[in-house]
Parts: C-alpha cells; structure tokens; sequence
C-alpha cells in the first residue's frame, strides 16, 4: 500500500514537539517514543475496528462516531487549534470528536493495559500518552474522513448512512485507519 499509515499520519500531526513530550514521559528517545505511539495507535483502531463489528452498544456508538466524524464539516486543522494536548476536559466540543472522543476515551484503559503488557511500561504511563494522542488521532480521524467522503467516492461515504449498518460504516472505518476491507 502506498498510502502512509494511519500511524504515520498520526505521527505527522504530532510533531516533533510532542514526541519528545511523549519521550520525557516514557523516559525513552524519540525513537522509542514514536515506537510506543505506533504501536498505542495500532491497539487504539483495532480495538475501534473490532468494537465497530460488534452487536452490542459499544458497537452502535462506534458506528454512531465514525458516521459523526464522516458527515463533519470542516475537518479539524491540526493539533495547535486544540489549545494544547495537556487537558482533556473540553474534548466534548471538538468539532466532530465530541462522540469520537467518548470512544477513544473508553477504548484507552484496555489499550493502556495491552500495551504495558507488551511493553513493559507501566499501564498509568501509557494512560497519559494515550490522553496525549486523543486529540492527535480525533484530528487525523477527521481529515482522513473529509479526504475519503469528497474525494473517492468510497462505499458507505454518503451522509446520512445509517450507523446500525455495519457494512458501509464498517469498510469507512478501514478506509479512514487504513487497512483495506474487513
């Protein structure tokens, strides 16, 4: 695949501020940070692709964020536009991350969890850093979503696709993270 990663994008729109941020906090290099935020970002959209396949609540509110990140106008324009990455609080207003960011939120603690695992990095530490990239992926989510909505013409991009539909939302939530169909 040509396209870069939803990781790579992710990266991206960090900066190199913020990964040496991220380092500080893991008490690693940058290059160790940007392991890390690959591999929190890769648990983070496999969790939200699973949990989108899913019949159940979790399922219809990831369904319900993607269709709300999909539909929003205009995207969001970086990272500075959120007044800092250090506070959570006002997530909700995030022009399209309001439902998306709840998500992202309620994914993080099992992430947090698998990736301490897999590291070794205690679990808070890796709570904090994902606190850190919410804002990162919301924006990445967003402009990933407009790109794919007014450019392809992708399956399941129409407004007002119904978000009990896992099909179409399902195979836009591949084309925004990346990854192809199911």
């Amino acid at each position: 695949m040509t396209e870069s990663s939803f990781q790579d994008d992710v990266l991206g729109e960090l900066g190199n501020d913020k990964l040496t941020e991220i380092a500080g906090l893991l008490g690693t290099d940058d290059s160790g940070a940007r392991e890390t935020v690959s591999q929190t970002v890769g648990a983070m959209t496999g969790d939200l692709r699973q949990k989108a396949d899913a019949d159940d609540a979790d399922g219809v509110a990831v369904r319900q964020a993607i269709a709300e990140v999909a539909e929003a106008e205009p995207p969001l324009e970086g990272v500075a536009t959120l007044g800092g990455l250090g506070g959570l609080g006002g997530l909700g207003g995030l022009l399209s991350g309001g439902m998306m960011a709840g998500v992202l939120a309620k994914v993080g603690k099992p992430v947090a969890a698998a990736v301490s695992k897999r590291t070794g990095i205690p679990a808070a530490t890796v709570s904090r850093v994902i606190e850190m990239l919410i804002p990162v992926v919301l924006a990445v989510l967003a402009k990933r979503a407009s790109g794919r909505a007014a450019g392809t013409g992708a399956p399941g991009a129409a407004p007002g696709g119904a978000p009990g539909t896992s099909g179409g939302l399902g195979d836009l939530l591949g084309e925004i993270l990346g990854g192809g169909k199911k």
